[in-house]
């Protein structure tokens, strides 16, 4: 795992998935590694406190939210429709697929990107052109799809940014969903293949994308949706930030911390950029960024990095608040004017009645939105 940018999640926590399977007595539905019960466990956590698991070591918490729209995931993907999960950009639709994906089959990477320039082919198959001209078209020559590979395996497969294609695309899954299987016309024999048993599709939808390529009725119908909904409660907020800023540590063997009153500024700055945005009249008055969960650890890594780089080797306040304004101010001049407004109002006030970190924070964003102005 020490040779790879970022492990999959099947790698990542190989050990905790070998020993849910080790002690896992539930009924896995058809290729499943894991039984409903412990793939919920391995998403949510465990605590040696937690008695009712009967688990003799802890599990780590991976996904922050609630508990209901795990277990509906599980169960959708159970069935025979699919899983859409659709949300704000940043808030763990990817991550909980991947973990998804992971605990029941072993494998997340079987994953179709959605782009405007994604085909039928990236999700059906497509052929290996050099080997057609020396032996033709057969089974033999056909590159598989990752959705092909998952029906013929039994596995999940991914499908990321689905409205992010073309609706001639999107109808691609139709008949996959519904018949499960993929026909071959180019070949007289062998020119259907079928899913096996366990095999599904989970797929994310961007719900700021609504209107770019809105899927047919056909297609919603063969699928489960599950809101995704953007953590505002504070401790769930903390934790997972924290979880992700651990991990990025671990990943790039930093001997730092980042202090409890700084994760606190970074908190409450969000958490009143979030009421400013509510309470706007207008798009333009308000930030483009939707202000997410992925965005805060976005802003932490960012000052980590330039902490180890070219600081003391610790998370500053000033370089935190120059992450967050580099990080959400992308329109110009609409997302200058609103940051600008808010940094000398609201931060200006914790500032002055709360000084500390909040003090030194302040400075460093005006310095930061002094070079934008």
């Amino acid at each position: 795992m020490t040779d790879l940018l970022r492990a999959p999640a099947e790698v990542k926590f190989a050990d905790e998935l070998a020993y849910l399977a080790s002690v896992d007595t539930g009924r896995r539905p058809f290729t499943w590694r894991l039984s409903p019960k412990m793939v919920r466990i391995f998403i949510l956590g465990s605590r040696d406190q937690d008695k009712k698991d009967k688990l003799s070591r802890p599990i780590a918490q991976k996904w922050f939210g609630p508990p209901a729209l795990v277990e509906k995931a599980i169960v959708t993907l159970a069935s025979d429709r699919g899983l859409l999960l659709i949300g704000d950009p940043g808030t763990g639709k990817s991550w909980l697929a991947e973990l998804l994906a992971a605990a029941i089959s072993g494998t997340s990477t079987l994953v179709v990107q959605g782009t405007a320039g994604t085909t039928e082919d990236h999700i059906k198959y497509s052929w290996n052109v050099a080997e057609v001209i020396a032996k033709g078209q057969s089974t033999d020559t056909i590159i598989p799809s990752p959705m092909m590979t998952a029906m013929q395996s039994g596995l999940l497969g991914r499908f990321e940014e689905l409205t992010r294609c073309t609706s001639d695309v999107q109808d691609a899954l139709i008949s996959i969903l519904s018949e499960k299987y993929i026909s071959i016309p180019e070949l007289d024999d062998d020119n259907v293949v079928f899913a096996k048993p366990g095999f599904n599709i989970i797929a994310t939808a961007n719900s700021r994308d609504r209107g770019v390529n809105d899927l047919s009725s056909a297609l919603k119908r063969r699928f489960n949706y599950v809101q995704i909904p953007i953590v505002t409660n504070r401790r769930a907020e903390k934790e997972i930030v924290e979880f992700r800023v651990k991990d990025l540590l671990e990943r790039n063997r930093f001997d730092v911390a980042l202090p409890p009153a700084l994760l606190d500024v970074l908190l409450e700055t969000f958490a009143d950029l979030r009421a400013a945005s509510q309470s706007a009249p207008s798009d333009d008055e308000r930030l483009e960024s939707a202000l997410s969960t992925a965005e805060q650890i976005g802003v932490v890594e960012d000052a980590v990095l330039h902490g180890q780089f070219f600081g003391a080797a610790t998370v500053e306040a000033d370089a935190l608040a120059r992450s967050l304004v580099g990080t959400l101010v992308r329109r110009l001049p609409e997302d200058y004017a609103v940051m600008n407004k808010f940094w000398h109002a609201v931060v200006a006030r914790h500032s002055k009645e709360q000084g500390g970190p909040w003090e030194t924070f302040f400075n460093g964003g005006k310095e930061a939105l002094s070079l934008h102005g």
